[in-house]
């Protein structure tokens, strides 16, 4: 047996191999995949029409979902939780690019109400909870975080996004929702990110609320 073809049928027996023993492993996990998907559906289509508490409406819910997806963002924070309807659409993305999402809530009934949707759409591996004040947490928090969604007091936006724009890596995203409206804080928190020369600033208006999104694009 020349060397060439003896080479040549060690890379076929290694290839075997890895196929007998890495591809149950590799089906295993797409099957898992597939699974959850069709829980967090099912769990979806059972809520329809439930959600209340300031959730966001589904289509800014893909909204999220979809950045996350496309720029493979995996370490996040959301500011107020409500019952979830947002954190389920950050975390189902999440579970798709490998990562985690820590989110912030003050009202125990809200928190309690979430850990269970949480438990229901088969997701909360991928979901820290914390029953917090976020004005004090946001400060405390280590990251760094590629993607940040805002959903809390909007007269603290200002805040929020100064607080954890040091912590964004550069490629990631701060995103905050209602800014459409003309709530108190909103304008000051838009002339703020708009004009700020290290993030690109753009609203994006599938719904009636509206959402900003901002890239970091520099460090400080």
């Amino acid at each position: 047996m020349t060397r060439k073809i003896k080479n040549s049928f060690y890379v076929i027996s290694i290839l075997l191999i890895l196929n007998l023993f890495v591809g149950p492993v590799l089906a295993e996990k797409a099957d898992k995949r597939v699974g959850l998907d069709e829980k967090v559906r099912l769990f979806f289509a059972s809520q329809r029409g439930k959600w209340v508490d300031w959730n966001v409406p589904e289509v800014d819910g893909k909204v999220l979902y979809d950045l996350i997806i496309k720029n493979n963002f995996k370490r996040a924070v959301e500011i107020g939780t409500s019952t979830g309807h947002s954190a389920i659409w950050i975390a189902w993305a999440l579970s798709k690019t490998g990562g985690k999402l820590i989110t912030i809530e003050i009202d125990k009934g809200r928190y309690q109400t979430a850990l269970e949707n949480f438990k229901k759409a088969g997701l909360s591996d991928y979901i820290d909870a914390r029953l917090a004040d976020a004005h004090q947490l946001v400060q405390e928090l280590k990251g760094p975080f590629d993607f940040v969604f805002s959903d809390a007091d909007k007269d603290w936006y200002k805040n929020y996004f100064t607080a954890l724009a040091p912590k964004l890596e550069i490629g990631g995203c701060f995103t905050a929702h209602n800014v459409a409206s003309n709530w108190g804080g909103i304008k000051e928190f838009l002339d703020y990110v708009q004009s700020h020369p290290n993030f690109d600033t753009t609203i994006d208006r599938s719904s009636s609320s509206g959402i900003s999104i901002s890239y970091k694009i520099a460090e400080e």
